[in-house]
């Protein structure tokens, strides 16, 4: 049975909105730890939109130099543009739009009772192998990881890469890649030494040229890389993007929280799946599931959460300015 999985770099579009959003947390957090946030982003070419709520004490007067900053750390930085142009985004010619409001004083009510931000589905999940997660997850991560570094270094290399893995019953059967150069690279010897073996195919480009990318060849926006920054095809997606949000919103607390039973609860099951719900302006979830799969058996048990999500947040510390990390490391990428 062929099973794919699919992974991007923070330097892909829709990364870097991720990540500017994640970043722009992490700075209020610095600042306000009860900051409410939720902002989205939009990337295109060489200007970036934000747009959402954000209740807070710190005046919103840097953003424009969180989203140079934010860039800078992915690797769009000076000597990138000198070598990229305008190949890629060029953070000098930036410019940066601002539709931030303020929270719905209909959501704080709830929120200031210790109650969730917002409602819906979550669903945590683990299996047995390297990192508690799907092979070729394990496989399309590690191999984009390391082009991305080598990439960071390299007067060829960009870093806008994808990567993607294919096994059958359990063997290595295509790796593929895409990779901004410049000029042609064989990069065979590069892959089959990360992935430890070689795969029957290697496929570096498909179309046979990639140079124009990052926001220049694409629009990024927060939110749709959640198969990749999740479980792949592994198991369903439940609630919406966490990198987005403070840990007031059940998006972030309660999939990091789900993930994290799921882990938990593997113990020696095949695999591990945790469905949760929430309620806005409520604690209690209406409902909870531990689903296991061993040797082909699937069992069933309830799970009551009580616990607050104020308790929650500081369990998992995610009160401090840790969301640049986590959305470097994606939701299973959690493992306690």
């Amino acid at each position: 049975m062929q099973r794919t999985a699919e992974a991007v770099s923070l330097g892909h579009p829709d990364k870097i909105a991720d990540y500017i959003s994640s970043y722009i947390l992490d700075r209020l957090i610095e600042q306000d730890p009860h900051v409410r946030y939720a902002v989205e982003v939009l990337v295109k070419d060489n200007t970036v939109v934000l747009g959402g709520e954000v209740t807070t004490s710190v005046l919103l007067g840097d953003l424009d130099t969180y989203v140079r900053s934010a860039l800078s750390e992915i690797g769009y930085d000076e000597r990138y543009a000198t070598i990229w142009g305008r190949y890629a985004i060029e953070p000098d010619k930036l410019k940066v739009i601002n539709m931030i409001g303020v929270q719905s004083s209909d959501i704080a009510k709830g929120v200031n009772q210790d109650g969730w931000g917002d409602q819906g589905v979550f669903v945590g999940y683990a299996c047995q192998g390297e990192g508690k997660i799907n092979r070729e997850l394990f496989l399309a991560r590690k191999l984009n990881k390391a082009l991305y570094d080598k990439a960071r270094q390299s007067d060829n290399l960009g870093i806008d890469i994808k990567t993607q893995i294919t096994l059958n019953d359990d063997k290595l059967e295509t790796a593929i890649v895409a990779i901004p150069m410049l000029h042609d690279e064989d990069l065979t010897d590069f892959v089959i030494s990360v992935l430890g073996e070689k795969p029957a195919q290697i496929i570096v480009n498909g179309t046979g040229r990639y140079t124009y990318h990052s926001s220049i060849a694409d629009c990024g926006v927060t939110g749709r890389k959640l198969a990749c920054d999740f479980y792949s095809t592994a198991c369903p997606i439940g609630g919406g993007s966490p990198w987005t949000k403070d840990p007031s919103k059940a998006d972030l607390t309660l999939n990091v929280y789900a993930r994290a039973l799921a882990c938990k609860n593997l113990v020696d099951n095949d695999e591990c799946f945790i469905y949760l719900s929430s309620c806005i302006g409520r604690s209690k979830l209406p409902s909870g599931l531990i689903k296991t799969v061993k040797n082909g058996i699937v069992s069933y048990r309830d799970l009551w959460c009580s616990q607050t999500p104020s308790a929650l947040i500081k369990a998992y510390g995610l009160d401090k300015p840790i969301y640049t990390e986590l959305c470097r490391k994606g939701i299973s990428g959690i493992q306690n």
